[in-house]
């Protein structure tokens, strides 16, 4: 258990919602860096995702998530390109933002060790493509999902899923 992990265990729910309401801020802005890809952009959300659950556990991942996507369906521009609304929730990106629940929820898991890390990080980012490519394959088909949606996303999740951990590694020396 990290001390940022043992800080919000037992923190008052006022300070947990100034916590997920950053840990939201931190994914809307890691939206609008974006590399334009159709049907998905790369961005680097997936990349906060493993942060905010792996340095704030869980439960905070996951609040910190659901609040985002709160926020983008009320209209917030947060989402990638500034976009907001239930109608980007119902489009082809709708599976990856979704998928980042529960891949929040698995990097809280990631543990103090670096190859249950490097472990656990990797199964939390390959866990948001599972719903992300099966909700593309609505739009584009399954073989055009898998191309599109996953095995182009390969190289960006190798890289980012490196820079999470190592990331985890130098915040838990201190």
């Amino acid at each position: 258990m990290t001390k940022i992990t043992a800080a919000l265990r037992g923190m008052p729910a006022l300070r947990f919602g100034a916590m997920a309401l950053l840990g939201s801020a931190v994914l809307a802005a890691s939206a609008q860096i974006s590399l334009p890809m159709w049907p998905v952009p790369a961005t680097l959300q997936s990349l906060a995702v493993l942060l905010l659950g792996a340095l704030g556990g869980s439960r905070l991942g996951a609040a910190s998530v659901g609040l985002y996507l709160a926020e983008g369906a009320m209209g917030l521009p947060v989402f990638a390109h500034g976009t907001a609304g239930i109608a980007v929730l119902a489009g082809p990106t709708a599976g990856y933002l979704l998928g980042f629940l529960p891949a929040a929820w698995v990097a809280g898991l990631a543990g103090s060790s670096w190859p249950r890390q490097a472990l656990v990080l990797t199964a939390a980012h390959l866990l948001l493509f599972v719903p992300g490519v099966a909700w593309l394959a609505g739009f584009v088909g399954w073989e055009r999902a898998v191309m599109a949606g996953f095995v182009l996303f390969l190289p960006g999740t190798v890289v980012k899923t490196a820079l999470a951990v190592a990331v985890l590694r130098v915040t838990r020396r201190g």
